[in-house]
């Protein structure tokens, strides 16, 4: 099914539902947060996908502070694009089956994993590796599963600027936990697209429509659906011909993750991998300046190791 057909659709099926009020929310991502007390509020590990992506989660106190026995979490990985791994358009496979595995681990009931791709869904699942990874773990727990259209539901946004109200995917607002796992990579129309933009694949409705008034548009969609754990592969970046890639030239290869509670934090320090600063990128500095979490890493306790 064409992705117009898809927004067409998820627009006629949304419903009058109301999600749990929004501050709760987010006051729940934040208190999974870990202080400086307890540990770091920011974790970058260098090393192979799988590995790095755990003892970042290790370094921030273990996915047991993010997620408790039986509850349902949704691992939001980037399947956008019929590309590969190499190309670096979507998420690293190993990155998405070391968090499931950490979930299941920490007693998680369910986990789902899921995309609203750009591409076709099935070509999308299918080359990026991500489909292969998580069907080869052969845990009845795990669903890896298209979104269906029918399953969009519009709702409130309080303190919404951009947006009143807007469609998502009813798993992704019924989730008890909400883990944004993103690559970090060039976006032609926002310079970068990290963790605060991959909200946009649990978004339902004309897709296109959020692309004007774009900065305050995507701080209101993560109001919505706060992440509660953001874990954000830089194993391999896409420099250039963003987002969909397509030309190995355009990827480095800085071999790290990068994993906080702070979703804004985590999108700052990512910004290095491409030679620019939290300030170049609009809405992130527009996510800060409305509360979402803080650009100012000198305010965050950061802790780097290599695996």
């Amino acid at each position: 099914m064409k992705r117009r057909d898809v927004c067409k659709l998820a627009v006629a099926a949304a419903g009058a539902a109301i999600l749990t009020p929004i501050s709760r929310l987010v006051e729940d991502a934040r208190a999974a947060a870990v202080s400086p007390a307890t540990g770091p509020s920011l974790a970058a590990v260098k090393g192979a996908p799988a590995l790095a992506a755990r003892r970042a989660v290790e370094l921030l106190g273990g996915m047991g502070k993010f997620v408790r026995d039986g509850q349902r979490v949704v691992v939001k990985p980037n399947i956008g694009w019929d590309r590969s791994v190499e190309q670096a358009a979507n998420t690293h496979p190993e990155v998405v089956t070391a968090v499931v595995k950490m979930c299941l681990e920490a007693g998680a009931g369910e986990v789902l994993v899921f995309d609203r791709t750009c591409n076709d869904q099935r070509l999308c699942y299918r080359r990026s590796g991500i489909e292969a990874a998580v069907e080869a773990m052969g845990e009845r727990r795990v669903k890896l599963f298209h979104p269906d259209e029918r399953r969009y539901r519009s709702v409130a946004i309080p303190g919404g600027k951009a947006l009143a109200s807007w469609e998502f995917y009813g798993e992704a607002l019924d989730a008890d936990v909400f883990v944004n796992v993103p690559i970090a990579k060039h976006h032609g129309l926002t310079t970068l697209t990290m963790g605060l933009k991959n909200v946009m694949g649990v978004a339902g409705g004309n897709r296109g429509r959020i692309h004007t008034d774009f900065d305050e548009k995507i701080v209101d969609l993560n109001l919505a659906r706060p992440s509660h754990l953001v874990v954000l592969d830089a194993t391999r970046v896409l420099l250039a011909h963003g987002p969909q890639g397509g030309r190995l030239e355009d990827v480095a290869h800085p071999g790290v993750v990068v994993a906080g509670a702070d979703i804004v934090a985590v999108d700052a320090y990512a910004t290095r991998f491409f030679g620019k600063t939290p300030r170049d990128i609009a809405h992130l500095v527009r996510a800060a300046e409305r509360g979402l979490g803080t650009m100012d890493l000198s305010k965050v306790t950061v802790r780097e190791e290599s695996v």
